[in-house]
């Protein structure tokens, strides 16, 4: 048996999602694929996948193998890449998926910066507030706004993101300024839309309050709540990267600036990630890259962050 070559079924089986595609993606035929991976299964004496017409999906002593398998190749490239490349300059294409509020107010001034770092990385972006399959769109990786549980991806916090709660000074002198957060049931509030239908704010003050909110526009763009907000249209939650420069204009007016407010009651779902799939976190190119980002949204931290 090709232990290596089966090795590179699973994950290709695992990372895409199928047979077809796995055999797609390292130029096999499905049958090949198929039959790599059944060997390797009767070797081990156990079932890796189970396999359905709609899907594929490892059992749990699968997921533990291809954990194991991922690190293994992982190992494997880094060596090969490190062997081949004697003068360590990075090269290749990086294909990464990207939120389009937050790449628009930032990235797009760090692109040049990087590229003239690393000229012989190729950059290929895409940009949309949606969850991306990394396999499904060949990515190696995707910059979210909010943790996402997803199987066999790696989710590392670039940074912990804090919202403002603001409004246009015209709204405040019109409707009055909320005193406490149950004032603003009485107000119209400008609503990001989750996928789980949330429209609740949350206070952590002493303890934590949630407040049900309601307003006549619901939207899964940041921008357009932010240029509402500054039309005064209503009150709006929104990424302090994305209205402290209003705030501090004027253009906008922070409320309960001394509290903690958030869509959520989880920390951890307000945070920025970068996903990517266990068999690419050692390739220098996505490594630069996580770095290369985590420097720049945390400019007081030292050395190379672990993407581990």
């Amino acid at each position: 048996m090709d232990m290596f070559s089966s090795l590179q079924a699973l994950i290709a089986v695992v990372e895409e999602g199928g047979f077809s595609s796995a055999g797609r993606r390292l130029s096999l035929a499905t049958s090949s694929v198929t039959r790599q991976i059944d060997t390797l299964e009767h070797y081990l004496g156990t079932v890796l996948l189970i396999r359905s017409t709609r899907k594929v999906s490892l059992t749990g002593a699968g997921e533990r193998y291809y954990e194991h398998a991922c690190r293994i190749m992982a190992d494997l490239s880094y060596a090969n890449h490190e062997a081949r490349d004697h003068s360590g300059t990075p090269r290749g294409i990086l294909r990464a998926s990207l939120p389009v509020s937050w790449s628009t107010q930032y990235l797009a001034g760090l692109l040049p910066e990087f590229t003239k770092k690393y000229p012989l990385i190729i950059l290929e972006f895409t940009f949309t507030d949606d969850v991306v399959d990394l396999a499904e769109h060949r990515l190696d990786l995707s910059i979210r706004l909010g943790k996402v549980n997803a199987q066999n991806v790696i989710a590392k916090k670039l940074l912990q993101q804090k919202r403002i709660l603001c409004a246009s000074p015209a709204y405040l002198a019109e409707k009055g300024v909320p005193q406490q957060p149950d004032d603003l049931r009485r107000h119209n509030c400008l609503l990001f839309s989750y996928t789980s239908g949330q429209t609740k704010w949350f206070f952590f003050r002493d303890k934590t309050e949630s407040i049900s909110v309601e307003g006549n526009l619901k939207c899964n763009n940041s921008q357009i709540l932010r240029q509402a907000a500054l039309g005064g249209q209503g009150i709006a939650l929104l990424p302090d990267w994305l209205v402290n420069d209003d705030v501090h204009r004027g253009d906008l007016l922070a409320l309960f600036p001394e509290t903690r407010i958030d869509v959520t009651a989880d920390e951890d779902e307000s945070a920025i990630y970068a996903l990517y799939h266990p068999s690419r976190r050692d390739m220098k190119k996505v490594r630069l890259f996580v770095d290369f980002i985590y420097q720049f949204l945390n400019p007081t931290a030292s050395g190379e962050t672990d993407i581990s």
